[in-house]
């Protein structure tokens, strides 16, 4: 298959006719968005969707998110909206935030894993948007990557993995959040947080008064139904071995670069990936700043890259400095300890 590659700009929204056209076919359409790039197809056709498993080798039972363009293309989708929803919507859509609903007959089961609920969002990018208007149809979209590599932030990054897999990949730059959005489940009494992104606790807090995290979030095991991406299967992961370092900074930096000397001795290649005042601490041979200390949204915007950066580099270990699980924090974590399988070195 050959993928046509096409750039545009917000002033250049007219170059969507085509790619709209083939999601109306049925075909695949990568397309950016403010938290990752996506691979899309019509959401009410079920060869379709199927179609977005085989190019990703994504499991079927992880659910795809359906984005849409204006809430008017939200009610058939769905059983019902509750009022927590309708003010999480208006503060937030459209953003970075996937909202879980009672799904409608409308949507098939291959979306939803098989499950009564579907996830929903209103990505908050010109293009998406525009693509989806023109399109006419709600479009399923996971990140358009191959199952379990690093999510793309850049159009280069879905060319890597997607070429000759899709019809389309159109290219609008870098994204701007670098993280998949926050996936809230509105389907029990309190609102539950089954992904964290680019919304945060806090301000979901502020909107509805109350919510939780899944228990999955606190406990580090996934969950074999699982009503999100990214709750049940290995996540964002590069090729070498992601070792997360949490503790106190002295320690953690003495502890890397013990342990990055023994890789050098072994022949073993290892990279460390750390915030921009702290890599002078280390002596590894190669350094890569994440963002600025106290800045996790640098961090989130940038993980993704550094890591597909460091599978250039053919980097066999990668070590990663903890950050506090505290705004966006808590999504960077979620993303780290995902691709780190979980294993956390913590110096006490």
């Amino acid at each position: 298959m050959e993928t046509k590659y096409i750039k545009v700009d917000i002033s250049e929204l007219n170059k969507l006719s085509e790619p709209a056209q083939a999601i109306r076919r049925g075909e695949l359409v990568a397309f950016p968005t403010e938290t990752v790039y996506g691979l899309g197809a019509n959401a009410l056709n079920v060869d379709a969707v199927r179609s977005i498993f085989t190019a990703k080798g994504r499991p079927n039972d992880n659910p795809l998110i359906v984005h849409i363009a204006h809430i008017d293309m939200l009610k058939p989708l769905v059983a019902g909206i509750k009022p927590d929803a309708l003010k999480l919507i208006a503060a937030f859509w459209p953003g970075p935030l996937t909202l879980v609903f009672q799904k409608s007959p409308v949507v098939p089961p291959e979306i939803t894993g098989g499950l009564d609920t579907v996830a929903i969002r209103m990505p908050d990018h010109p293009v998406a948007l525009e693509l989806i208007q023109k399109a006419g149809v709600p479009i399923a979209a996971p990140s358009a990557n191959r199952s379990g590599k690093p999510s793309p932030t850049l159009a280069e990054h879905v060319l890597e993995d997607m070429n000759g897999r899709i019809s389309w990949i159109i290219d609008a730059g870098s994204c701007r959040v670098g993280l998949e959005s926050t996936v809230l489940d509105l389907t029990g009494d309190i609102p539950t947080i089954l992904r964290p992104g680019g919304i945060t606790p806090e301000m979901i807090q502020q909107v509805t008064g109350r919510v939780q995290l899944d228990s999955g979030l606190i406990d580090g095991r996934g969950t074999e139904k699982p009503k999100s991406p990214g709750m049940k299967y290995v996540h964002y992961a590069p090729k070498g071995e992601v070792i997360v370092v949490s503790g106190e900074q002295k320690k953690v930096v003495q502890w890397i670069n013990q342990s990055a000397r023994k890789d050098e001795a072994a022949g073993i290649k290892s990279v460390v990936l750390a915030a921009m005042e702290h890599l002078s601490d280390y002596t590894v041979h190669i350094g890569k700043a994440f963002g600025a200390a106290g800045h996790p949204e640098e961090m989130a915007m940038n993980i993704f890259r550094l890591f597909r950066d460091c599978d250039q580099l053919g980097a066999h270990k990668i070590y990663v400095e903890a950050i506090p699980k505290e705004g966006i924090g808590l999504a960077v974590m979620n993303r780290l300890e995902k691709a780190a399988g979980r294993k956390i070195v913590k110096l006490e």
